[in-house]
């Protein structure tokens, strides 16, 4: 289709937890001779296959998946490292004549790959290491109040719980001398080139909730607490990425016996809601110029996608079904 084009057309597709991403993804790739990437920042981890949802064999082998469950949940995969990892990836989709879609709950993630990265200096591991141990035994509230001191703009924006973004704030402070928000001003680097189609789903709110419900007592059925038994015995950061995906921290208290595990999962199911509900907010404030779908992946209403992106890449060249 596009043997010679470098930043030919791609497809992205958004919306909350839950909402029916990965199956009107896999639809639609196979509709149009598609492959898959992950924009997922926790579907990225091989350790967490159940409590992230990611694609089974069965999905795998119905097209090509690329940025799933690659990397160790040893390592901390960055926006700037998973956007490098998707333009090369996009790229060679598109040289192997096929259109990338990319799929995932992960606003940061697909923002960073439409717009492209601010050019922040990479912070040294020993200050890295330095402000997780600071974090882990001082706590978020008193590292924001250090973040009001030397970056009051940014702590400003930040809850005191917020530790993933205050850690943050404080490392680039003290690696480069300078805030957050002087680099964040700076022209972003590396936004896509091509054409490109953002559709998001939109769902209601209260059938999104319940279907989180439904969906963490399917994946108690299938192995959750074994995983997370798995991860625990790793003895791993609890810093890490991975030790902070949805329902770990509230199973792993489970296994550790701080929590009864029916009082696990209510706790699981509520970070789950809230979390769900934070990105269907993002989505619907930050990308409101997509193709917004207000039904889930599998609802009828949500075939006008296909629809969609046939006329798109018959606009741009691209052959669809």
């Amino acid at each position: 289709m596009l043997p010679n084009q470098t930043s030919g057309p791609v497809i992205l597709l958004g919306g909350p937890t839950a909402s029916g991403k990965s199956g009107l993804a896999l639809r639609l790739a196979e509709a149009i001779g598609g492959e898959l990437i992950n924009a997922d920042s926790m579907q990225v981890y091989g350790d967490l296959r159940v409590l992230t949802a990611r694609p089974g064999d069965g999905d795998l082998e119905r097209c090509p998946h690329h940025l799933f469950g690659h990397m160790d949940a040893a390592q901390r995969c960055s926006v700037g490292h998973w956007h490098e990892e998707a333009r090369a990836a996009a790229h060679a989709v598109l040289a192997r004549g096929t259109v990338p879609i990319l799929v995932g709950g992960t606003g940061f993630y697909l923002n960073a790959f439409r717009f492209g990265m601010s050019p922040i200096p990479d912070v040294p591991e020993g200050i890295r290491g330095a402000y997780t141990h600071r974090m882990e035994t001082e706590g978020s509230a008193v590292l924001h109040g250090e973040l009001a001191e030397r970056d009051p703009n940014l702590a400003a924006e930040l809850a005191p719980g917020d530790s993933q973004r205050i850690q943050r704030g404080l490392e680039v402070m003290e690696a480069t001398g300078r805030p957050l928000s002087h680099w964040q001003a700076k022209p972003r680097e590396g936004g896509w080139r091509g054409p490109l189609l953002y559709i998001t789903l939109m769902p209601p709110r209260q059938a999104l909730y319940d279907l989180c419900d439904i969906r963490f007592d399917a994946m108690m059925a299938h192995g959750a607490r074994e995983e997370v038994r798995r991860l625990a015995a790793r003895n791993l950061d609890a810093s890490l990425p991975a030790m902070r995906a949805l329902g770990v921290a509230e199973l792993l208290a489970a296994e550790a016996g701080a929590l009864e595990m029916e009082d696990a999962v209510a706790r699981a199911k509520m970070g789950t809601r809230r979390y769900a509900k934070r990105q269907s907010t993002w989505f619907r404030n930050q990308v409101s110029d997509s193709f917004q779908i207000a039904a889930f992946g599998f609802d009828p209403a949500a075939e006008s996608a296909f629809e969609t992106v046939n006329q798109f890449l018959l606009t741009h060249k691209a052959s669809p079904a």
